[in-house]
């Protein structure tokens, strides 16, 4: 397939990228780094080094001799968007292409603008691009967990049945999003369902769980291939951040009494989800919703569970809970579609942590304990967040 993956310069847009060339699919990578100017704007960095985009494309093709076309350039720009889709004509698109961290978005009002305007209106130039070049194209995004929030119901994937009165519907499962962050996301959904219902197009919503690990087969192939390792308190995933702090001598901070419970999962499984969502398209209007996780934890159960991986002593402390959300609560979620499709889960094991633990050993030096602060606090309009005097991304 000739599969376009927006964002192919991140976390996850990069080593999908990668596995799905690997597999023998035509791949083209769009991205206009702004990732990397969120931490400059932070003063923080991945912990892993990552080499520039271009660099990236080159060293695959060095390596794996195959080409990853490449585009630098912002999908908030309508001609941009649709000059790529036109010139490269998927059959699928994959989109990573959006901000992606709920603390960002609760820094202040220019930070929940930005983050709406830069994802809601991405989005719907892509909708655009689809509609007008070729309708049939297959649109993978992106969604979250995040947007069901935290019911105290079963989640199913996406649509609900509801009796009321005597009538019965299947309707979209209800949205009580945390941040302006996964509110974008929301609307990302609606504006897609309602895309594939008036133009005909088909649609894949991944809600995505908290995703964990950086390596895969592709990117161990060169060091200049890796993808990068966020831990700071503000990009940084929970798992990620505990295992950084076990290795640095510091105290795993548990936001609260830690029962906040989220579905996980392996970025191996993420790069096979998506190429699962790929090799097997929805009909014609048809929008569907996968959710793409594997396990469920606790942010406690994280703890924990790093402390018996880590090969030393390792203290874990209760600390201030800075997002509105509840700290004990029900969470069990659908998540059948995906392993209907042949999905093979790896699941979070004791060496898979340690595996982790031994990658942040290998780059220990990169370690600045100053991000595992916890900057941002949801109860405060604006925030105060530590920066290196670099303006917000424009």
């Amino acid at each position: 397939m000739r599969i376009l993956v927006l964002g192919g310069d991140g976390y996850l847009g990069w080593p999908t990228a990668l596995h799905l060339s690997n597999k023998g699919h035509e791949v083209g990578v769009v991205d206009s780094c702004v990732r990397r100017q969120y931490d400059l704007e932070m003063g923080v960095d991945s912990l892993v080094p990552i080499a520039q985009l271009q660099r990236r494309v080159q060293v695959w093709r060095e390596v794996s001799g195959r080409e990853v076309a490449c585009w630098v350039g912002d999908l908030v720009d309508p001609d941009f968007t649709h000059r790529v889709v036109r010139e490269f004509r998927p059959d699928a698109i994959v989109h990573f292409a959006e901000q992606r961290s709920a603390p960002y978005s609760m820094i202040d009002q220019k930070h929940a603008v930005y983050t709406q305007h830069n994802n809601v209106v991405n989005t719907l130039n892509v909708l655009y691009a689809i509609a007008e070049v070729d309708p049939s194209i297959h649109l993978v995004k992106l969604g979250t967990m995040g947007e069901y929030g935290t019911p105290n119901i079963e989640i199913e994937e996406g649509f609900i049945e509801i009796t009321h009165k005597g009538r019965t519907d299947t309707l979209p499962f209800p949205k009580n999003p945390h941040s302006f962050y996964h509110l974008s996301k929301v609307h990302d959904s609606h504006n897609i369902q309602f895309c594939c219902r008036i133009w005909g197009m088909r649609s894949t919503d991944l809600n995505q769980g908290v995703v964990y690990g950086q390596e895969t087969d592709e990117t161990l192939l060169h060091p200049e291939l890796l993808t990068r390792f966020d831990y700071d308190g503000v990009f940084g995933t929970v798992l990620n951040r505990f295992a950084v702090q076990a290795v640095a001598g510091h105290a795993l901070t548990v936001y609260g009494k830690g029962g906040q419970t989220r579905g996980t999962l392996d970025i191996r499984d993420t790069l096979a989800c998506v190429e699962l969502a790929c090799l097997n398209p929805p009909g014609e209007g048809e929008y569907r919703v996968f959710n793409q996780f594997t396990e469920t934890f606790s942010v406690l159960d994280f703890a924990n569970m790093v402390a018996e991986a880590f090969s030393g002593e390792v203290k874990i402390e209760h600390t201030e809970l800075v997002r509105v959300e509840k700290e004990e609560h029900y969470y069990n979620a659908v998540h059948t579609r995906l392993l209907d499709l042949g999905l093979k889960p790896h699941l979070l094991s004791k060496e898979t942590l340690q595996s982790m633990l031994a990658m942040v050993e290998r780059f220990k030096d990169r370690i600045d304990p100053k991000a595992f602060l916890a900057t941002v606090n949801w109860r405060h309009a604006s925030n105060y967040l530590p920066t290196s005097g670099s303006p917000l991304p424009q």
